[in-house]
């Protein structure tokens, strides 16, 4: 059995762990394949190290460009490394342009492809990742599911027959991370002189939230008004943004930050009041810490979140500063990503699906 897995991004790294931890325990050959879509080292190379992956196999250096130059570099590029490695499974995961370019690209030459993460939905049309999810799910031949509201999007589209629950990979890293920093401070608050829950950690990159310099410039005012110091987590392209339309990151309480590798992410987020993001990752990653969450979206993929009371959806300064300030969420025993054991369930399912048997 040999496995393709696609990535680009830094949350395909975090899902790649546990599957590449999986794939070797099982003797499955898994081959890794970077397509560059993410070329910062902090956002690729120091993941891989972190998290005990390895150099990838393949690294396509695609970097970055519009939505159709890069999808359009990595469709070209991909076609001769699948012809050279001919996998049983093309392994694909999230929702970003690589996602959706390995699919296409395998589907075109009869490899089966599997999608980890499918089902998840924001019916949000204007979303770039809503466009990649949805067009990937159809394409594949198996969608890994990691919860029954994903199971139920994709019953839904009439998908049922091709879908499998399996949990979320990203709790098996998580939770192993987690573990690992333990009750260790963050090495980020004596960096920047901060105590244990004195301060906010932020994530701002979408391109609803960057690609409009008014809105930008709101979102990093309403932070920087807040009512304790907020660490934002700052992507090379955010910055960029920033400074090409004058919007000043560090203001009032507001503090721009380098990205961090994935441990002291997790410490970092542990040691918070308060998470503030738009990043689907990092509110999942939130709510099993059992950090409080405020997503700056108008909607979430993972509405359990905000049902379970850990996440609330924030559009303006006003909403911003009420979510982060709110009490702190019932605690709750609630599992619906998983107990930790998704990724192994993964490299079964394609073990069983690769030897032609129902998953």
């Amino acid at each position: 059995m040999k496995i393709v897995s696609v990535v680009g991004a830094r949350p395909q790294f975090v899902k790649l762990a546990p599957i590449h931890k999986a794939a070797l325990a099982a003797g499955v050959e898994h081959v890794i394949v970077h397509t560059g879509q993410h070329y910062d080292p902090m956002l690729s190379d120091v993941f891989f190290e972190d998290l005990g992956i390895g150099t990838p196999d393949v690294h396509l250096g695609v970097g970055s460009g519009s939505h159709g130059v890069q999808t359009g570099a990595m469709l070209a590029a991909l076609d001769g490394v699948f012809d050279e490695h001919r996998p049983d499974w093309v392994l694909v995961y999230g929702d970003t342009n690589s996602t959706v370019a390995a699919a296409l690209s395998a589907v075109k030459m009869h490899i089966p492809v599997a999608h980890l993460e499918a089902g998840l939905r924001s019916f949000n049309r204007r979303m770039p990742e809503e466009h990649n999810r949805v067009m990937t799910d159809h394409a594949a031949d198996l969608l890994l599911a990691p919860t029954q509201v994903a199971v139920d999007h994709l019953s839904t589209e009439g998908l049922a027959e091709r879908t499998v629950l399996v949990g979320d990979v990203m709790t098996d890293v998580l939770y192993e991370v987690r573990d690992q920093v333990g009750s260790a401070p963050s090495a980020l608050l004596e960096e920047l002189g901060l105590d244990a829950g004195g301060y906010y950690l932020a994530t701002i990159h979408r391109a609803e939230n960057t690609d409009d310099p008014a809105r930008l410039a709101d979102i990093a005012a309403a932070l920087g008004g807040l009512d304790r110091p907020v660490v934002l987590l700052a992507h090379p392209r955010v910055v960029a943004k920033a400074a090409t339309h004058g919007i000043e990151l560090n203001q009032g309480t507001l503090i721009a930050h380098a990205p961090l590798a994935y441990p002291d992410l997790i410490a970092a987020a542990l040691s918070s009041a308060g998470v503030v993001t738009d990043s689907g990752g990092l509110q999942k990653e939130a709510f099993l810490l059992r950090v409080p969450c405020t997503t700056v979206r108008t909607e979430t993929e993972w509405v359990e979140t905000v049902e379970l009371g850990w996440n609330v959806l924030a559009n303006t300064a006003e909403e911003i500063a009420a979510g982060v300030t709110r009490p702190r969420p019932a605690d709750t025993e609630a599992a619906p990503y998983g107990d930790g054991h998704a990724a192994e369930r993964v490299v079964e399912v394609l073990m069983h699906a690769g030897a032609g048997t129902r998953p």
